[in-house]
């Protein structure tokens, strides 16, 4: 992990991981943007601007993981929305499948997808909220804006709990570790909040 993180190749390893993490949740991508801004946080340039060679730089890096994470849910869009019927019976028997349908498809036709950038942050959600938009046939317009912000919401969130979490505790194991509580945290509360199908965009209205 280390070798990876201080060489080009780990913006292609989280773009690849995030793109892909809409299909198997399992992948470590939050993991990987947690690690490379941790290490960016231990770069002398933090407070010039300058980023020395072997270190990560935080705006390529949210770059990358945010234009992966919209692509990614495109991706499963369009898959969802050719599924036809085939997919329409598979999400009809999953009652949970059913009714995350209804509530996505209310709060894209209201305007309120602030369901959709909940979901960015709950286990599994992003890929339930893509695979469902599209099979509702939901037009791109009302899914796409709510994916972007979405997909930059937890891509600057991850940057940023690394990089404040090494600047903290210093660029080790334990900053990294303390970041990704945080971030499961905000997993499972985003979770719960989904399940309720009261985003606080809802609440407040």
């Amino acid at each position: 992990m280390g070798s990876l993180v201080s060489s080009p190749w780990i913006y292609a390893a989280v773009a690849l991981s995030v793109l892909l993490d809409v299909f198997l949740p399992m992948l470590p991508s939050g993991v990987l943007v947690i690690t490379a801004a941790t290490a960016a946080a231990a770069g002398s340039g933090a407070a010039t601007g300058q980023v020395p060679d072997g270190v990560p730089d935080l705006l390529v890096l949210m770059l990358c993981a945010t234009t992966a994470s919209v692509l990614g849910d495109l991706v499963a869009y369009r898959l969802a929305w050719r599924g036809g019927a085939r997919l329409d019976r598979a999400i009809s028997r999953s009652r949970r499948l059913t009714t995350a349908q209804a509530r996505l498809g209310a709060a894209l036709a209201r305007g309120g997808g602030a369901l959709v950038v909940l979901a960015r942050f709950a286990p599994a959600g992003r890929s339930v909220v893509s695979f469902v938009a599209g099979a509702a046939h939901r037009r791109v317009r009302e899914f796409l804006p709510w994916s972007a912000l979405a997909g930059l919401s937890w891509a600057g969130y991850s940057v940023a709990l690394g990089y404040f979490g090494g600047q903290w505790l210093g660029a080790t194991w334990l900053a990294t570790g303390v970041s990704l509580v945080a971030l499961f945290g905000a997993g499972a509360g985003a979770a719960f909040l989904v399940r309720r199908g009261q985003p606080p965009a809802a609440e407040a209205s």
